[in-house]
């Protein structure tokens, strides 16, 4: 019994936070060069602190698609993603999906680690808020630049810049705020579940 509930509670929540990405994912905030500041990695954090690698590997794979179905102009638009799956759907999927899935993965394995080690628990929330916005610029403007730095898009776009110059001023805003914001908010919706008994889910 107790285990068919804990089930269904995992079901239910990360229904929810896949339907707060789905929500986040209209209200994406425009920047240049085609990028935009997001902070759907929130909802991957948390699923990341409840459910553990499953959790993670769930909301995060999700993103992951979301952010795909977005370059064909499904539930939002990526004016960067429209330019770029013509070239190759195979390799925006690897670009846009994989990164967020590992993403998931790895921060469901930091809290992982801080929890072993007794790090107090709105401390070890926060730092998984900041690894998730931290590792999602990390993966998606280095598989992009990988991937995509040959294309006549980028090469316009990067202007003749190397990675490091490109990626600071392509997302030096971007990823400060949403390190920033995703930093306290998880820390503080984590703990708002915690309190309320919502936050460990059995095996995580």
């Amino acid at each position: 019994m107790k285990k068919r509930r804990n089930s269904v509670y995992k079901l239910t929540l990360y229904g929810m936070l896949i339907a707060v990405l789905v929500v986040l994912a209209m209200v994406n905030i425009p920047q240049p060069a085609g990028l935009s500041i997001t902070f759907n990695m929130i909802p991957v954090a948390i699923a990341a602190i409840a459910g553990g690698v499953e959790g993670g590997a769930v909301v995060g794979g999700a993103f992951g698609l979301i952010s795909f179905l977005q370059c064909f102009g499904i539930l939002g638009y990526s004016a960067m993603g429209a330019a770029l799956v013509g070239v190759s759907p195979v390799l925006m999927f690897v670009q846009r999906f994989v990164s967020r899935l590992l993403v998931g993965i790895l921060v469901a394995v930091i809290h992982g680690f801080l929890k072993k080690r007794a790090v107090r628990n709105f401390v070890r929330y926060s730092i998984a808020g900041f690894a998730a916005a931290f590792l999602n610029t990390l993966f998606f403007m280095s598989l992009l630049v990988l991937l995509f730095g040959s294309t006549e898009y980028m090469q316009t776009s990067m202007g003749g810049q190397g990675f490091l110059a490109f990626v600071i001023s392509a997302t030096g805003v971007n990823a400060l705020v949403e390190m920033i914001v995703s930093t306290l908010v998880t820390g503080a919706v984590a703990m708002a579940l915690d309190h309320s008994r919502l936050m460990n889910i059995k095996g995580a």
